[in-house]
């Protein structure tokens, strides 16, 4: 079954859809995945934008959710029951786009060349242009198809790029995204400008102390 209507999903949906999507691709060994090994990974600390302190209960909920949209399958196989996804199928999208989605639901919007590096354990793209050819597919998907599933972003102030993000749960809040943008700094860190502030900060008030150092002791502070 291939979704043709917009499926919108909640935040903790996509969240637990990302974290099968990824825990198939990086850890094969232990896929399937067990409801507790799938509540550790969506709980995780890194690798994920926002950070989430999810219940058993909340990601039991929207298993049931991603089943009845036929973007997950349940093995029953075990003693313990095991989840996997079936988004490329469900969706109807290539394997390049998933893994696109993906890292999207998972780590919040990027800018193209932080989605190539992120994919790498994921998907190889061999450069920035495949990487934004998808994009601009699932930007133009046409509406019997579903329409599209990510947008790009207006720039954000002091950001040398723009960045992407999924629709997939609806349609975001473009000015709340370019704000928490300019907050993660030219290179695309979070906080990045922030913490070249407090490191320049740092580095001037040494070179004051070096140099009051220096004068009490009656040496240059430029000498060898």
């Amino acid at each position: 079954m291939t979704l043709t209507q917009p499926t919108t999903l909640t935040p903790i949906e996509a969240r637990v859809l990302g974290t099968l999507m990824e825990k198939a691709r990086t850890v094969p060994d232990s896929y399937p995945l067990s409801l507790n090994s799938l509540l550790l990974g969506c709980n995780q600390k890194s690798s994920r934008d926002p950070v989430m302190d999810l219940s058993e209960a909340d990601v039991a909920s929207a298993l049931e959710n991603l089943m009845a949209l036929s973007l997950m399958r349940t093995n029953t196989s075990g003693r313990v029951a095991r989840y996997e996804h079936n988004f490329q199928r469900g969706i109807g999208v290539p394997e390049q786009s998933a893994v696109l989605l993906g890292l999207l639901m998972l780590r919040g919007p990027q800018t193209a060349a932080e989605l190539r590096l992120n994919t790498e354990r994921w998907y190889k793209f061999a450069d920035i242009s495949s990487v934004e050819g998808f994009l601009e597919e699932l930007q133009d998907r046409s509406l019997d198809k579903g329409g599209p599933l990510v947008i790009k972003l207006a720039r954000a102030p002091g950001a040398r790029e723009q960045r992407w993000a999924h629709l997939l749960c609806g349609p975001v809040d473009e000015a709340q995204l370019a704000q928490s943008g300019s907050a993660r700094g030219t290179d695309g860190a979070p906080g990045a400008l922030a913490r070249i502030e407090q490191l320049e900060a740092e580095v001037a008030q040494l070179r004051a102390t070096v140099q009051l150092l220096c004068t009490e002791l009656g040496v240059s502070a430029t000498a060898p």
